[in-house]
């Protein structure tokens, strides 16, 4: 099995996050933004996005974001609690994803996640991510 090193640029999607469809277009270490396109391919055998994919995107947004914040510091961030609500069910159709820090701290962060359809801005998914700050690999 081959170890994976962490990318020099937090935009560069992982297998995983590329196969949620999730496009980072901004990535700082105080916001990350960016959209995910919805369709059959996400959906429960009863139609709608499934809530995995919300929690997934959540957890990925935060986690660029805070893993942003510390690289200078030779650190990563890795997620210790997720909670997403699900506000509205949807079927199709691209929702944009920005995130925030709501506290960044010397081992923790804090982060807030917000998913809105494009259309028409309505709230799809909010979420709220702690993460622990770790040393990078090697």
């Amino acid at each position: 099995m081959s170890e994976q090193q962490p990318p020099d640029d937090p935009r560069v999607a992982s297998p995983f996050v590329a196969a949620m469809q999730f496009t980072v277009t901004e990535s700082t270490a105080t916001r990350v933004a960016g959209h995910v396109d919805l369709g059959p391919d996400q959906h429960t055998p009863w139609g709608v996005v499934h809530g995995g994919v919300y929690c997934s995107v959540v957890e990925s947004a935060a986690s660029i974001g805070a893993s942003t914040a510390v690289r200078d510091q030779g650190q990563f961030s890795v997620g210790v609690n997720n909670n997403t609500d699900f506000i509205r069910s949807t079927t199709r159709g691209r929702v944009e994803v920005v995130a925030e820090p709501v506290q960044q701290g010397r081992t923790q962060q804090l982060w807030q996640v917000l998913l809105t359809r494009a259309e028409d801005g309505k709230l799809v998914a909010r979420g709220q991510v702690r993460l622990q700050n770790v040393p990078l690999p090697g």
